[in-house]
């Protein structure tokens, strides 16, 4: 009597049953099914933006009323110091800016240092989905929950200040450009940090510069930390506002310092989206 093996019998019928003639005749080596398309950068792109958006409005909603309130009593701490002019322009500049500061830059370090940690990285990896997708929808979602604190602190320190509110719409363009380019900075502290703590201590070290460069009057500044201010990304976005407040604003100025804003947030994403590639693989 003559065995036949497992491998040359061929699989087996429902429930046990004898394998069918066609699955016997099957040949064994059959090419696999080709693989969906990767996603479209823009499909992919919307797609991460939601789901983010979505995960975060519940847990990042409280963190940015902490935010707000924050940026409004340092404003209410300062109105005793700071009578008006060019300081007060700073002061409500600076302020308004931080809370894109402490959501762009500081939740989003953490976000990505604990998504690394925890080995989120590697179900981004199996979607397919471009890097920069997910780098840039997570950015976004972050820098989204900022536009009603930056407002609220804008729209109360003008009033507490005194300061002309004509010019605000240009919060349209300094929230999404400051929000880039320190989003950018968050995730590429979050993804290049070896220690999802380390990548957390870096977050509270970014928002708290954000916080003493930008929300304090330069002219009061000692030297070498006025030039460390220049090197910080927010400090062209807290110019571009302030510059607004004035009875005649130089829209030149202005107009420069959102486009370093736009140049920083480029290169910082781009940076963000290599850090990226280089932790997922891992």
């Amino acid at each position: 009597m003559s065995i036949v093996s497992a491998e040359s019998a061929g699989p087996p019928g429902p429930l046990g049953t004898a394998p069918s003639p066609d699955a016997a005749a099957a040949p064994a080596g059959r090419a696999p099914a080709p693989l969906a398309p990767a996603a479209r950068l823009l499909p992919a792109l919307v797609a991460v933006y939601r789901a983010q958006l979505s995960r975060a409005r519940v847990a990042r909603i409280p963190l940015l009323f902490v935010a707000t309130f924050q940026s409004v009593g340092i404003m209410v701490l300062m109105r005793g110091v700071v009578d008006g002019g060019s300081e007060a322009r700073a002061v409500v500049a600076g302020a308004s800016v931080l809370v894109v500061a402490f959501v762009a830059l500081n939740l989003l370090a953490q976000y990505f240092g604990q998504l690394r940690a925890a080995g989120g990285l590697d179900h981004y990896a199996t979607l397919p989905v471009p890097p920069a997708a997910v780098v840039l929808g997570a950015a976004g979602a972050y820098a989204s929950f900022t536009v009603p604190g930056t407002v609220v602190t804008a729209v109360a320190g003008s009033v507490l200040f005194g300061l002309p509110m004509v010019h605000l719409w240009v919060l349209a363009a300094v929230i999404p450009l400051s929000g880039a380019a320190l989003a950018g900075l968050g995730a590429a502290l979050g993804l290049l940090a070896p220690r999802q703590e380390l990548a957390t201590l870096l977050g509270q070290l970014g928002m708290s510069a954000a916080l003493l460069l930008g929300v304090l009057p330069a002219e009061r500044m000692p030297g070498p930390i006025a030039y460390a201010r220049d090197l910080l990304p927010s400090t062209y976005g807290v110019e571009a506002l302030a510059r607004t407040f004035e009875a005649r604003p130089d829209w030149g100025a202005v107009g420069v310092d959102l486009a370093v804003c736009a140049v920083v947030g480029v290169v910082s994403l781009a940076v963000a989206t290599l850090a990226y590639r280089r932790a997922a693989v891992r």
